[in-house]
């Protein structure tokens, strides 16, 4: 991985933090995009844009264009935006939808249509979007967020048909991560069997990797012990 430029979006979250610091440490180049502000300044190794709102395709395509302006190429997009809401829909409000379709869908659909034509002159592309275990079979109150998280995972699918042989396109489907957030929300759960970010961060390195080569249009579960 060594000198492969990666932009990874949500990089400031749970799980961004921990992919971009994997990905420094097996030399790759970083470019961090978060809607938080950015935390530190600009390096050699990466660079963090902050208050960028990736539901919004103008904005997306200012990121990637700074990513690719700062590092001179692109290789690889990591589609880590998102959110998650659970609501019955009884319940619930028809905007949380609409909410968890821009945070899940918009971000994904918006950063890859700004990355492609720079993965498109990259000899290895990649994109590599989150999906969810949840998405396959929805559970009461997991409506809004299955429905967008299946969105995802034909986005992939679409995305990998359409430039088979040019950018490998996947997707990690993971069940619970085990993160702070998840463990006061759940503080009953086991948190034994939940999937680390520093697991998911594998499968996920490792589809952006040279290995990866002959693997595209995959959603690939990463159920952690459950």
């Amino acid at each position: 991985m060594n000198g492969k430029v990666i932009v990874i979006t949500g990089a400031l979250g749970a799980l961004g933090r921990v992919v971009v610091e994997s990905a420094v440490k097996r030399g790759a180049r970083v470019a961090g995009i978060d809607h938080a502000p950015a935390l530190t300044a600009a390096t050699d190794e990466r660079i963090e844009l902050g208050h960028v709102d990736l539901t919004d395709a103008a904005q997306a395509k200012h990121a990637i264009d700074a990513a690719v302006a700062h590092f001179g190429k692109l290789d690889a997009l990591v589609n880590i935006a998102g959110g998650f809401i659970f609501e019955t829909i009884a319940d619930g409000d028809i905007k949380s939808w609409e909410r968890m379709h821009a945070m899940n869908v918009l971000t994904a659909l918006n950063a890859s249509h700004a990355a492609i034509l720079h993965l498109l002159a990259s000899p290895a592309g990649r994109i590599v979007n989150i999906g969810a275990m949840g998405a396959l079979q929805a559970g009461a109150g997991m409506g809004p967020y299955a429905a967008s998280k299946a969105g995802v995972h034909r986005l992939t699918e679409a995305l990998a048909a359409e430039h088979k042989g040019k950018i490998t396109v996947n997707a990690v489907l993971p069940s619970t991560i085990d993160t702070a957030a998840n463990r006061i929300s759940m503080p009953k759960a086991d948190f034994s069997k939940w999937v680390t970010p520093q697991e998911l961060a594998e499968v996920i390195l490792f589809l952006v990797s040279d290995a990866a080569s002959a693997v595209t249009g995959a959603l690939i579960p990463v159920s952690g012990r459950v």
